[in-house]
């Protein structure tokens, strides 16, 4: 795995590439983010570093979290997060990585949480057929039958029924890098992203 940045989602909008087509785009915001620790293969058993990202006041964190990074005299961080690496001695505490790690026409791959969408029915999460909604129907959104009757008695694990939908993590890849803004640290990708404005996401190069 290659290093990655933390960012917020900040929301879309539409820019027009040099043909005049129009482009569907996500503005982010990312970093810096902060080394917080540079794992070895001699102390820890694996070769990793942790970036920090989003200063808060040391009051919003626990005391493990806070003497963690009081160990290394870094400022309240946060959010923490962890990737591998092959060569750990390119990497020391306190460095600042900025989007800067990115280039226009890059391709990234990013991970954050979707929208939850609560408690949802078969049409909306399985894309499930509706029933007739006339002749006397009354199966319109109802799921039908479940199961087997006697054998086996009972419903076979993984069977696709209503509950909740979103609020996962799932990864997006291969989305294309079109702007960046390095004073700014803004990070301008074509397509979609998961989650609502503010909501924290993972870029890492593909």
């Amino acid at each position: 795995m290659t290093v990655g940045l933390l960012g917020n989602k900040i929301g879309m909008t539409q820019i027009f590439d040099e043909f005049g087509n129009i482009v569907p785009v996500t503005i982010l915001k990312v970093g810096p983010c902060i080394i917080t620790q540079v794992k070895t293969e001699n102390v820890d058993g694996y070769k990793s570093i942790q970036i920090g990202y989003m200063e808060v006041s040391n009051k919003l964190l626990n005391q493990p979290r806070l003497g963690h990074l009081q160990k290394s005299n870094i400022q309240a961080l946060r959010y923490l997060k962890e990737f591998r690496v092959e060569n750990e001695n390119n990497f020391e505490v306190g460095q600042v990585l900025n989007v800067n790690l990115f280039s226009p026409g890059q391709f990234v791959n990013i991970k954050g949480k979707t929208i939850g969408k609560g408690f949802s029915g078969l049409q909306k999460r399985h894309n499930f057929t509706r029933g007739p909604m006339t002749h006397g129907s009354k199966n319109h959104r109802a799921p039908g039958s479940i199961g087997m009757g006697t054998t086996p008695g009972r419903v076979l694990p993984g069977k696709k029924m209503a509950g909740q939908l979103g609020n996962k993590i799932t990864t997006i890849k291969k989305l294309k890098v079109i702007q960046l803004n390095l004073e700014e640290n803004i990070l301008v990708i074509k397509g979609s992203v998961p989650g609502k404005p503010g909501n924290l996401l993972s870029i890492i190069p593909s």
